[in-house]
C-alpha cells in the first residue's frame, strides 16, 4: 500500500520561526516575514507538487486568509496538486457549498478535497454569527453532510432538521469526481459524525498508543454504520541529514519563543472547548511548557517535550491545533511514519517552518527512503529526488 502525503499552505503567513494562530489565538507577528501572497503560496504549492505530495491543506479561521478563495487562485498556478480546503459548515448553506464544490471540481480538473471543521471555540463562532453550543454544532454538521452527500449523489433532497432545512434541493451539475470528505474530532459527538458521513478521519499527532485508541474507536463506530473509513494524521516535521541537526533546529525554534507569548497562548488554549485541543495541551502541560522556554538541555528530550521517540510537543507552546512535530534524521522520521502506518494511518498531512524549505527537506530526504522501502510512490509515476540531495532554498524570500 502506497502512503499518501499532503503538505500545508500557510495562509496566515510563513517564517523561519513558528507562526502561531488557531483555536482563538491570533497569528503571531512573525507571520509577516513572508506574507501569504498568491505568489508565495503558489511557490510552495508547486514545490509540493513536484516533490510528490498529493494535496495541500489550507486552514480556516479568523486568523488566516479565506481557504476557498485562496486555493481557487493558487490552483491556477499548479497542475496536479489537490487542495484540502478547510471550511466550517455553519457559515454557508449546504446547497451552496455543494454547488461551490462542484464548480471547484470542474474548474480545477477534480482537485478538491474537503476538510470539514465544525468549530471548537464558541467565542470565535459567535464572531461569525453562530451561537450554537459545541454538541449542537456537531449535530448541524451531520445534517449539513447528509444534505451535501445527497446532492452529490444526484438526488433531490428534502430535510427538516433541528438546524438545517432544505426543500427540493438539487444540483444542475454534479461534481466529478465527488470530493473526498476529511474530518477530525475527539468528542463523542464528533465520532458519530465521522462514522456516518466522512471518508477520512484525521487525528492530530499524539503518541502511537493514543492514536491506536482513536482509530479503534472510530472503526467500531463506522462498523455499526456499515462503513469503512481511511485514517490520516496531522503533524509538523523537522527532518535533516542527521538527528543532531534536526534537534538543533527544534531547539532553535524553541529558543525563539517569547515567554510572554507562550503564557498568553497557553492561557487562551486552556479555555478551549475542543477535546482534541485539550489532548494537545496535555502532552506538554501549560506550567511545564513555560519552564521549557529558555531552559537548558541536551538531546531531544529537552524538559520532557519529546513525548515519544522523535515526537516533539514544542510547536504546541505557541500554536493552536496541531502542536507536535516529527523530529529526527530522515531515517528516523521514515521509521516513525512507518510506525504510524502500522496502526492504520494511510494519509499524512504535514507542515514545517518555513514551509517552502521544509517541503524540500522532507521531499528529498524522507520520501526517497519510503520509496525504497516500498511504502510510497510519486503520484505522477516518476521517481523521487535522490536522497542526500541538498534541499533547494534559493527561492525563499529574504528575511
Amino acid at each position: 500500500m502506497s502512503l499518501t502525503f499532503h503538505w500545508f499552505l500557510p495562509t496566515n503567513g510563513d517564517s523561519r520561526d513558528v507562526v502561531g494562530g488557531g483555536h482563538g489565538t491570533p497569528a503571531t507577528a512573525s507571520g509577516r516575514d513572508r506574507p501569504p501572497t498568491v505568489a508565495y503560496l503558489s511557490q510552495i504549492a508547486r514545490a509540493a507538487e513536484d516533490l510528490g505530495f498529493v494535496g495541500a491543506l489550507t486552514p480556516t479561521g479568523a486568523w488566516c486568509e479565506d481557504a476557498w478563495l485562496t486555493t481557487a487562485m493558487v490552483s491556477q498556478h499548479t497542475e496536479r496538486l489537490k487542495f484540502l480546503v478547510a471550511f466550517r459548515p455553519g457559515f454557508v448553506s449546504p446547497t451552496l457549498a455543494a454547488q461551490m464544490a462542484s464548480t471547484f471540481q470542474r474548474q480545477t480538473g477534480g482537485r478538491l478535497l474537503l476538510n470539514v471543521v465544525t468549530g471548537g471555540e464558541s467565542h470565535e463562532q459567535r464572531a461569525y454569527g453562530d451561537f450554537l453550543d459545541k454538541d449542537e454544532r456537531y449535530r448541524r454538521t451531520g445534517e449539513f453532510l447528509k444534505i451535501v452527500r445527497g446532492l452529490w449523489e444526484g438526488g433531490r433532497v428534502d430535510l427538516d432538521g433541528a438546524h438545517l432545512r432544505v426543500e427540493d434541493a438539487t444540483l444542475a451539475r454534479l461534481p466529478d469526481p465527488v470530493p473526498a470528505v476529511y474530518f477530525g474530532g475527539s468528542s463523542p459527538a464528533a465520532g458519530e459524525v465521522a462514522a456516518r458521513y466522512v471518508d477520512t478521519y484525521l487525528t492530530w499527532g499524539e503518541p502511537p498508543a493514543a492514536v491506536a485508541g482513536k482509530i479503534a474507536w472510530i472503526r467500531s463506530l463506522a462498523a455499526k454504520e456499515g462503513r469503512t473509513l481511511r485514517f490520516g494524521i496531522r503533524l509538523h516535521v523537522i527532518t535533516r541529514d542527521t538527528s543532531a541537526q534536526a534537534w538543533a533546529e527544534a531547539h532553535r525554534l524553541l529558543d525563539g519563543f517569547d515567554p510572554d507569548t507562550v503564557a498568553s497562548v497557553q492561557a487562551g488554549l486552556a479555555r478551549s472547548e475542543s477535546e482534541g485541543q485539550q489532548r494537545m495541551l496535555a502532552l506538554h502541560g501549560g506550567g511545564h511548557a513555560l519552564r521549557a522556554v529558555g531552559s537548558a538541555g541536551a538531546g531531544g528530550n529537552r524538559t520532557g517535550l519529546e513525548i515519544h521517540p522523535n515526537l516533539w510537543a514544542g510547536i504546541g507552546l505557541v500554536r493552536g491545533g496541531a502542536g507536535t512535530a516529527l523530529v529526527g534524521s530522515h531515517d528516523e522520521v521514515a521509521e516513525r511514519i512507518e510506525e504510524y502506518a502500522g496502526l492504520g494511518i494511510e494519509e499524512f498531512v504535514l507542515s514545517g517552518y518555513p514551509h517552502l524549505e521544509e517541503a524540500y527537506w522532507f521531499g528529498e530526504g524522507v520520501l526517497p527512503r519510503l520509496q525504497a522501502r516500498g511504502r510510497w510512490q510519486h503520484p505522477s509515476g516518476k521517481g523521487a529526488t535522490p536522497s542526500g540531495q541538498v534541499p533547494f532554498a534559493g527561492a525563499a524570500s529574504p528575511r
